[in-house]
């Protein structure tokens, strides 16, 4: 049997042919990977927190006091505006209806009756009419009626013998007590009062009735009933019903009649009854004045709002709000999350595309996360604060961004954020011109701070722009002109303001963000600086090598836009390291003195290699910021430390020619790469210099043979390769090293009295 690979058929070929996935599936995979899970959750969480501080799911209140609607605004719902005046007026009048509470005392009466008792008693002492006390059977004698000539002598006994008779036994006695104490006992119970006193300011019909001291009222009666003239007739008519004859209660009221009137028992309780005045004109429900949907106009187009009118547009929202049904407010809550979606992806793609470190580095995600998302809902809380000064959040935002990052980046994300807040508080298209407008105004003039009024500068030029748009844009949109010269006005108040903040807060936005702003660049390059001060003292060769190096590094990184003063202060500190032992390098050594004569190569190498790593440890002892330690680290990357690796090699050919090649990554630098290109001239401009001491005849041609020969060697070694360097930017570092190079190294004239030029 044949062991011949089967030939395969032309669909299977074509078959087994796998293109590399697309856009779409390479999305998808990177989305499972954990890590784009994680900032994927961050950025939900983000979003769900906006929206529920922002309540997104209501529209948001678009009026202001000042503002001039170009048309009449008509209430969109029926609504119901609170009216001061016709609810003090009816809380008024339900204080006036609230029933007074009076205290009854009914000693009085108890007491007047037994001073009647009393009288009654003398009058029976007597056993017949002369022996009567005249005074006192005076006192019972009925007002006669008019025309009634007063009785006789006899007419008087006769009366006195049946008034009597009336008390003829004990028990006749006792029965007309108890009949009088009936007959008195309404008196007792709910007293009695000449007339309402002036202070009584409450109902005129009822009165609330308790005994004095208690808590709850007895009785409701009508005042009618407790005034004296009532009470009285009343009285009058009980001891006619009740006494055993008409005769005596016409002379037991004779006697009482003039006596009530000198014991009222009611007395008006001030307190108690202002208690219940309050209480009667709480329950008075507010009143309220109606509103029609689609009738009623809030307000005028072209006049501007007042306080008044701001608060009934917000009585008509309010009342909007509370009608909303879950429908609707499910779709406003869908449409703000998919604008944070829509948002948050394309913030997303550019950093993938332009700053990839912010989403690689999971701290810098979330400090730049966390920042927008501050930024929006203080620019909420503020606004609803006062109008316009939300450009605060937003220029604060947008410069933190550029700073930290860059103009493009910081655009983008502030529009970004000020889109967003403009759908959360509100605003119009007009706001939304001049919120951009001053932001961007603020990112595109701040491109490097190299002095303290730097950001106060920024700030102005923010304020001129944002004043200049409110005015243009109001006057587009036929915004009175006061009020949009007052906006103008405002808005340069709150950029000074953030400019100001801006400049109190950097120090600590370089901290959190670990970048470094020129204005810390040149503090931090300064000549006194500690660590260079032990440099001088320790390796003056090194500190001049590092200074030169500083020159060319930083003018050829601006000759590709780079961080000029940034790769300035790197080259400074990048070999602090050899401080520790300046002896085993060559700028430190005397004629004729070299250590490494006494070592091995591979030893050597390890001294020359760890200067690095003890540079990065001197630089974080002496907390420099991680921008300089990564210059340290990665100024030589991995390249090869040729001249022990060389001698290693003939050493080795010399001892053992059949023993293959030395091992080459024991003499390469740990690395990492460059990282940035920043880093990237660095490394070039710290080989080119090292190797142009030792140039004999060092003219323009030779240095630049020598600049092209060490950028290929790099470039072919792949150091630049995760710099970001492009080989035109290459070019353009070269040129500028052979400049700088030649400039240093010119010729000079020989003067007649000197042996040497």
């Amino acid at each position: 049997m044949s062991n011949a690979p089967q030939k395969r058929t032309r669909q299977q070929r074509v078959a087994a042919v796998e293109l590399p996935p697309g856009m779409w599936a390479t999305m998808w995979t990177n989305v499972q990977r954990g890590g784009v899970l994680l900032r994927i959750a961050l950025a939900a969480l983000a979003a769900l927190f906006l929206w529920g501080f922002t309540r997104s799911w209501d529209p948001p209140f678009e009026h202001r006091v000042g503002e001039t609607p170009l048309r009449d605004i008509v209430a969109r719902v029926d609504f119901s505006q609170p009216d001061p005046d016709a609810t003090r007026e009816a809380r008024q009048q339900a204080r006036k209806l609230a029933i007074a509470v009076y205290d009854q005392n009914p000693e009085p009466i108890v007491q007047l009756r037994a001073q009647l008792r009393s009288e009654i008693g003398k009058l029976l002492v007597a056993t017949s009419y002369d022996e009567v006390d005249q005074e006192v059977w005076k006192l019972f004698q009925p007002t006669p009626a008019a025309g009634t000539p007063d009785p006789t002598e006899e007419e008087q006994a006769a009366q006195f013998e049946r008034f009597r008779e009336a008390f003829s036994d004990e028990k006749s006695v006792e029965d007309f007590y108890d009949k009088l104490r009936e007959a008195m006992a309404p008196l007792e119970q709910w007293g009695i009062m000449e007339s309402l006193p002036p202070e009584h300011d409450a109902n005129a019909e009822k009165i609330n009735i308790r005994a004095p001291g208690a808590e709850t009222v007895a009785a409701t009666r009508n005042v009618s009933d407790v005034l004296m003239s009532e009470a009285s007739s009343r009285l009058q008519q009980a001891l006619n019903e009740k006494l055993p004859s008409l005769d005596v209660a016409q002379r037991i009221y004779a006697w009482l009649a003039p006596r009530l009137r000198l014991k009222p028992t009611l007395t008006l309780n001030v307190d108690a009854t202002r208690v219940a005045q309050d209480e009667e004109a709480a329950k008075t429900p507010e009143q309220t004045k109606p509103f029609f949907a689609g009738k009623d106009v809030l307000a005028k187009g072209g006049e501007p709002l007042s306080v008044d009118r701001v608060d009934l547009l917000r009585l008509e929202y309010n009342q909007s709000l509370a009608e909303r049904t879950i429908g609707q407010r499910a779709r406003r809550t869908l449409s703000v999350l998919g604008m944070f979606v829509a948002l948050y992806t394309l913030c997303g793609f550019y950093c993938y595309h332009r700053e990839p470190r912010v989403l690689a580095d999971l701290y810098r995600y979330c400090v730049l996360l966390g920042v927008a998302t501050a930024a929006i809902a203080l620019g909420k809380i503020i606004c609803e604060q006062s109008w316009g000064a939300d450009v605060i959040p937003l220029l604060l935002f947008g410069m933190i961004v550029a700073i930290a990052y860059q103009q493009e980046m910081a655009l983008l994300l502030t529009a970004s954020a000020t889109l967003a807040l403009v759908v959360m508080s509100g605003h119009e298209f007009p706001q939304s011109l001049v919120l951009m407008a001053t932001c961007a105004g603020a990112i595109l003039v701040l491109r490097q701070v190299r002095t303290r009024t730097k950001l106060l500068t920024v700030g102005f030029t923010a304020a001129a722009v944002g004043f200049l748009t409110a005015l243009g844009v109001g006057t587009l949109y036929g915004q009175n002109f006061t009020l949009a010269l007052q906006d103008g006005l405002w808005l340069i108040v709150w950029s000074v303001i953030a400019g100001s903040l801006m400049t109190v807060l950097l120090p600590s936005i370089e901290k959190v963000f670990t970048v470094q702003t020129d204005l810390s660049l040149m503090e931090l390059g300064d000549p006194a600086h500690p660590l260079l001060q032990e440099l001088i003292r320790r390796a003056p060769g090194t500190y001049n090598h590092s200074i030169t190096v500083a020159a060319l590094a930083e003018t050829a990184a601006e000759s590709i836009g780079a961080r000029g003063l940034l790769v300035r202060v790197g080259a400074y500190f990048h070999d602090i390291g050899k401080m520790l032992k300046p002896g085993y390098f060559i700028e430190n050594q005397g004629q004729g003195d070299n250590r490494h004569d006494a070592l091995v190569p591979a030893m050597s190498t390890l001294v020359i290699i760890a200067h690095v790593k003890d540079g990065a440890d001197l630089a974080r002892q002496n907390r420099l910021p991680e921008a300089i330690i990564d210059f340290i680290q990665q100024h030589h990357g991995t390249t090869l430390v040729e001249y022990f690796y060389r001698q290693a090699s003939a050493k080795k050919s010399q001892e053992d020619p059949d023993g293959g090649e030395v091992d080459e990554s024991s003499f390469r630098y740990p690395g990492p790469k460059p990282q940035s290109r920043e880093a990237g001239v660095l490394m070039l401009a710290d080989a080119v210099e090292s190797a142009s001491r030792v140039l004999k005849e060092p003219t323009p041609s030779r240095i630049e043979t020598l600049v092209e020969d060490l950028a290929r060697k790099r470039l072919l070694d792949g150091q630049f390769d995760e710099s970001g360097l492009t080989l035109e930017e290459v070019r353009k570092i070269g040129d500028s090293l052979v400049k700088s190079l030649t400039a240093v190294y010119h010729g000079r004239v020989k003067y007649p009295d000197q042996e040497t030029a």
